[in-house]
């Protein structure tokens, strides 16, 4: 199925389909990237404090300094547009996946190296995850938040040996932290599992954290993750 969208393109896009993540290698091609992709989770909408625009800005420059794209969910808003108006602008590689329904919704950036349109979320979930070769989250709201930890949990079920980075950025996850850390204390968590969530609260940290695991080359294992049965 293919489907244009109302941007500064008109072009048309093919939809990935939850049909097509079943050979999500096929589905998603990665050879022609030039750069490891970090998947930014982060929110649509910019905050009250605008030291969370900053901080959406800088990590997409740092990350483009430091030789690593962007995936993430292809609206040109709120921190997400931040995010990738910075990464664009810095020379970096920027894939943008976004379902169709949220097209009504949010405006879909203009200017991505790619932009994959999808029929669900959990399409898109697994198309930017089959990108990622981390995951960083800056604040957002339930959006963000249901995909750090549905990422934590495909970790914890073995579905993934990505890194996982919360950006602390102003404080803003110290309650979260600290659930979770009483979740564990309650034996509801591994407490590796809640080591492997790394918190950072500089972008410095987490460049430099991203620098020494991150590569292009790192192998995934994607058959649950796309839902596959065998």
């Amino acid at each position: 199925m293919q489907m244009k969208i109302n941007n500064d393109t008109n072009d048309t896009y093919e939809v990935i389909t939850s049909k097509d993540i079943t050979d999500i290698e096929k589905a998603v091609d990665k050879s022609t990237l030039a750069m490891p992709l970090v998947a930014v989770y982060c929110g649509s909408r910019l905050g009250n404090s605008e030291v969370y625009e900053q901080a959406a800005r800088e990590l997409g420059a740092a990350l483009a300094d430091n030789g690593m794209g962007l995936v993430y969910g292809g609206a040109s808003i709120g921190l997400m547009g931040a995010v990738a108006d910075e990464v664009i602008k810095s020379g970096a590689q920027a894939v943008g996946v976004i379902p169709t329904f949220m097209l009504k919704h949010e405006i879909a950036h203009a200017q991505l190296t790619r932009l994959h349109l999808t029929d669900t979320m959990h399409t898109r979930k697994t198309v930017m995850a089959e990108y990622a070769d981390a995951f960083i989250t800056l604040p957002g709201g339930l959006g963000t938040l249901e995909e750090i930890m549905e990422i934590a949990t495909w970790r914890q079920l073995y579905q993934h040996e990505k890194p996982m980075i919360i950006l602390n950025i102003n404080g803003f996850y110290d309650r979260m932290i600290e659930h979770l850390k009483y979740t564990a204390e309650q034996g509801f968590m591994k407490p590796e599992d809640l080591e492997r969530l790394v918190v950072c609260n500089t972008i410095g940290e987490a460049i430099d954290l991203l620098k020494t695991v991150v590569t292009i080359d790192d192998e995934i294992d994607t058959e649950k993750m796309a839902g596959s049965e065998s």
